[in-house]
């Protein structure tokens, strides 16, 4: 249901649809750990494949860092491989040291490999293949060039890529930006002035282009001060673009758009996890998590949606008490669903999901918070996943709030509203993989009494 490689912790992360329905996904990887030093930790990229984007099986390692004096010498990061030919292309982030302040000097690489699953990659040259022009982006200090994506061009031959930057005519803490480059072969590359700079984001991380199917564009773009990410809309690649505002909450972060084993579209996203496996620990790299169908309505705002194609891995209705669980609520007035109890007489909720008109909220033992937002109308019903810590809610069917709880025992799930208390029926949840046991496994539950 959720995937992180044996030991490790996923971050950003790159998908390959294959000739046979199969999927590859090439992923950041580093150790479970709270102090993430992004030049020593994210230095290779892991494999793992799937036939349905819920059950992954891990690979190993796909590719790494690039020789001494090379300009990827000390790290690379996100990326976006894509077919080329009879095999595939993969434009990469680059890091080859540090300035004088401490961050990251970042570039653009390029590599080819005459396979299409992921591996058997061999640089392009000893050099990038796009830097950040100075005359519209910050370098050196402070500096953003990095999370490349590419897609051919809608208006020649050639190729677009965009890129996570820095505008340099904007106030660092407001610079975020994505820019752009055309190229004819992937090698050479001209860059031009933001495609996107919105004036309020500290940083627009890995950013996503998908052609809808009325040739329009739509760009997804991860908010570093939120952990959310946002979309756009175009005519075309060269815009103009319009913000449509929040498309995942806080917590689902970098993106990619797939096309399902169904043909739908659907959306990955990581999610975070904490080290040590409690509410209290620190928040760090975590898991890929299971898909979302993406819809984008013509008179609307994009949004994600359950994906049909998790039901298989539904069991029946029960009224038992599953770790990991799906439960559907119906809503009037203010109703606290309790989904965990502690390990208190009498019981008190350790997990509860609370909606009183547009207000919804996660909170924990003795009521702490633990995520929360405002919908942008009353919500008529609820669907709630548990699976392991990680909890999801959907309202009227729209994913808008995800958090972490590892508190608690499970319970029969109950509704409490004016009317009293009832009990809510829910689908046990079967994992893909029921036996792992490292620190990358689902978490298990408390341990017994």
């Amino acid at each position: 249901m959720r995937y992180a490689p044996p030991g490790l912790c996923v971050n950003d992360f790159d998908l390959l649809r294959h000739a046979d329905g199969s999927y590859t996904v090439l992923h950041l990887q580093g150790p479970w750990t709270a102090e993430f030093d992004h030049l020593r930790m994210e230095t290779s990229y892991g494999r793992a494949t799937s036939a349905d984007l819920v059950h992954w099986e891990p690979q190993g390692t796909a590719f790494g860092n690039g020789l001494p004096g090379r300009f990827d010498q000390q790290a690379v990061w996100t990326m976006h491989a894509f077919p080329h030919g009879t095999g595939t292309a993969m434009l990469y982030t680059a890091v080859s040291g540090l300035t004088a302040g401490g961050w990251p000097l970042q570039s653009v690489g390029l590599a080819y490999s005459d396979r299409t699953d992921g591996t058997g990659w061999r640089r392009h040259g000893t050099g990038p293949v796009a830097e950040a022009d100075p005359r519209w982006y910050r370098t050196g200090e402070r500096m953003g060039w990095r999370d490349p994506f590419v897609v051919r061009d809608d208006e020649s031959d050639g190729w677009v890529m965009v890129i996570c930057a820095a505008d340099a005519s904007l106030p660092v803490e407001v610079s975020g930006c994505v820019a752009w480059a055309t190229s004819d072969d992937l090698e050479h590359w001209t860059v031009h002035p933001p495609l996107v700079s919105p004036g309020d984001v500290d940083e627009l991380e890995c950013p996503v282009l998908e052609r809808l199917d009325d040739g329009s564009w739509l760009l997804l773009g991860s908010i570093g001060a939120t952990r959310g990410f946002e979309a756009w809309t175009a005519p075309r690649l060269r815009g103009p673009w319009t913000r449509r505002g929040p498309l995942g909450p806080t917590g689902a972060y970098a993106p990619r758009v797939a096309a399902a084993p169904d043909g739908s579209r659907v959306v990955l996203h990581t999610t975070p996890r904490r080290v040590g496996l409690t509410d209290t620990g620190d928040r760090c790299r975590g898991m890929l998590a299971q898909p979302k169908s993406l819809a984008v309505p013509a008179d609307a705002a994009p949004r994600l949606e359950w994906w049909p194609g998790l039901d298989a891995w539904l069991g029946e209705e029960t009224h038992d008490a599953p770790l990991h669980a799906v439960g559907d609520i119906a809503l009037s007035g203010r109703t606290e669903i309790t989904l965990r109890t502690q390990d208190s007489a009498p019981a008190r909720p350790a997990l509860t999901v609370g909606c009183d008109g547009k207000d919804l909220r996660v909170t924990g033992p003795d009521g702490t918070p633990l995520g929360e937002t405002t919908l942008g109308e009353p919500a008529a019903s609820l669907r709630v996943l548990t699976v392991g810590e990680y909890v999801e809610v959907y309202a009227d069917g729209v994913f808008v709030l995800t958090t972490l709880c590892y508190s608690g025992r499970p319970a029969p799930w109950t509704a409490t509203t004016e009317d009293g208390t009832h009990p809510v029926p829910v689908r046990p949840v079967r994992l893909p993989d029921l036996h792992r046991d490292d620190a990358s496994a689902v978490w298990p539950g408390p341990s017994p009494r």
